[in-house]
This record gives C-alpha cells, sequence and structure tokens, in this order.
C-alpha cells in the first residue's frame, strides 16, 4: 500500500514538473523569438491560437541557428553547434529530444503536425554551409541560400496550418526567397561596420562597385545601382508569390504575413533612392503591428 502511495506521489510530481519545464520551453521560445526575430514574433501572433506554439518552437529553431555564425570565434565551434541540433533532429524523430526548450518544443510540434524532417535539415545545412565567410558569387546562390533556409521555415509552418498544397507552396518558395534577399540588404551595414561585404559578386562586377565602396558607405552611382538590382530580384519573387493568390487555400495566408514587412524595407528603400545605409532604413516600423492586422483582415498577403 505505502509503495503504491509513493509512486503515486513520484508520477504526480513528475508529471507536473513536465507541465511547469514544458510551460518554461515555450516561453523560452516566444521570449527568444520576440528579442531576436520581433518581425516573425508579430506574424506568429496572427496565427491560429492552436498552431503558434509550434510556430514559434520552429522561429526559435531558426534564431538558434542563425545566430551560431555571430556567436563563435572559431569555424570549429559553430561546426559544434550546428552537430548538436543536427543530433538533436535526430533524437526529437526518435522521439527522445535533448533537454533543451527548442528542441522539446520542436519535439512536440513535430509529433502533432508530423513535420517534415528534410526541411529541418536542409535549414541546418545551409546555415552550416555559411559558417564560412565567403561572398554569394551569384544572385542566384543567395536565392539558394534563401529557399533552403527562410522558405524552408514557410513550408514547415504551413504544415501546422494544415496545409499541403502546390500553389502554397510555389508561394512560399518566392517569399522566402525575397525575405533572404532583403535580410541580405539589411544586414549591409552590420557587415560594412565589420569589414565585410556579402552582396552577389556578379550584381558588384556588372555595376564595377567593389567591396571598399561598400564599407566606406559610398553613395556613387553604382553601389546604388548593385542595391536596385538586388531589391528589384526581391521585388520580382513577391510579384511572383502574388500571382499564386486565387489558387492558394485562404487558410495559408497567415503563414505569409511577413510580406508586409518586406513590402516596407522595399518602400523605404525606393524613397531613400536605394541609399542602404539611409537612417529611415534602420529604424523599427513602430506601424508594422498595426500593418499586420490591416492585412490579416482584408485576407491577403
Amino acid at each position: 500500500m505505502a509503495a503504491r502511495v509513493v509512486l503515486r506521489i513520484r508520477t504526480h510530481v513528475w508529471k507536473c514538473h513536465t507541465r511547469r519545464s514544458s510551460g518554461q520551453a515555450a516561453g523560452y521560445c516566444v521570449d527568444l523569438v520576440r528579442k531576436r526575430d520581433y518581425e516573425g514574433f508579430l506574424c506568429t501572433l496572427l496565427l491560429p491560437p492552436e498552431c503558434q506554439n509550434s510556430a514559434f518552437a520552429l522561429r526559435a529553431f531558426n534564431v538558434e541557428l542563425s545566430q551560431v555564425k555571430d556567436s563563435v570565434s572559431q569555424k570549429s565551434h559553430g561546426l559544434m553547434r550546428m552537430q548538436f541540433w543536427r543530433d538533436a533532429v535526430e533524437d526529437i524523430y526518435s522521439n527522445h529530444a535533448p533537454h533543451h526548450p527548442v528542441a522539446l518544443e520542436l519535439c512536440k510540434a513535430v509529433n502533432q503536425y508530423s513535420l517534415t524532417k528534410r526541411w529541418l535539415t536542409r535549414i541546418i545545412d545551409a546555415r552550416e554551409q555559411n559558417l564560412d565567410d565567403r561572398t554569394y558569387r551569384s544572385i542566384k546562390e543567395l536565392e539558394t541560400y534563401a529557399e533552403n533556409t527562410q522558405s524552408s521555415l514557410l513550408y514547415l509552418i504551413l504544415e501546422t496550418l494544415g496545409i499541403k498544397d502546390v500553389h502554397a507552396d510555389h508561394a512560399a518558395s518566392h517569399i522566402g526567397k525575397a525575405h533572404g534577399i532583403i535580410t541580405c540588404l539589411r544586414a549591409v551595414p552590420y557587415h560594412s561596420s565589420r569589414r565585410q561585404v556579402f552582396l552577389p559578386i556578379d550584381i558588384c562586377l556588372l555595376h564595377g562597385a567593389s567591396q571598399e565602396d561598400f564599407i566606406r558607405g559610398r553613395q556613387e552611382r553604382n553601389v546604388q545601382d548593385v542595391i536596385f538590382d538586388i531589391a528589384s530580384q526581391a521585388h520580382i519573387h513577391l510579384e511572383h508569390a502574388r500571382s499564386f493568390t486565387k489558387r492558394v487555400p485562404k487558410t495559408a495566408f497567415p503563414a505569409f504575413n511577413i510580406t508586409v514587412s518586406l513590402d516596407w524595407y522595399l518602400k523605404n528603400l525606393r524613397k531613400a533612392d536605394f541609399n542602404v545605409f539611409h537612417p529611415s532604413l534602420q529604424r523599427r516600423n513602430t506601424l508594422l503591428p498595426l500593418s499586420l492586422y490591416v492585412q490579416s483582415w482584408k485576407k491577403t498577403y
């Protein structure tokens, strides 16, 4: 009898600890995304409540990987971090997630929505290859990286919405590529301050712009032409994504809320005459929450 009571107490304590740990893990993911991916945080809040925790876990996973490059001083340390996440994904699909808040929440999402493992591993592979401080050789190479990271994340978010549709996937592919290209543009001032330039070499050569031009923040015509061409490619991808609007299930639209932020950046970049260093582009869009709500209400992307 005593043994049964002890067993019940231990079981109750274990269940309480599990619920508490689970809540802490979910909170960790939300806080991480809010601090490191504020636009993604706002977009996730507009998803259906039942899939928000899973979407936060996916975005937190993406943040963890994206931070590796800037948080290590040696590539070998970065490779070790990537291997941890590679092993974590393998363990998650064996239902033995490591005791890490993001991994625990990701495991719940995988079990709940049968998320495609390929998209998770593709994000890891792309982030790992990007540990080398190597400039993109072409706009195509930048698009491939964006597809492997941002588009893969959108495919996973679509799965949490229960969307399996070829047109939605096509839209996600183009939006992800636009997102990756714009992220590259937005990072130019930061990278330039560290004497690094990652803009596609083929576009820079086309306009005769050197890395030193960007490092010194020169606003010559050829520098602006480089930014114009790259931004135009992002705009083309957004237009392609919207060409599927009538064929994409409306239940998929919440996954594409990030287009509000992408449109805002491109619009302000045009206003700044493609001066990627303009102060207006370094400020947070205070109207983003309202703009996201309006787009959500209009049911478009």
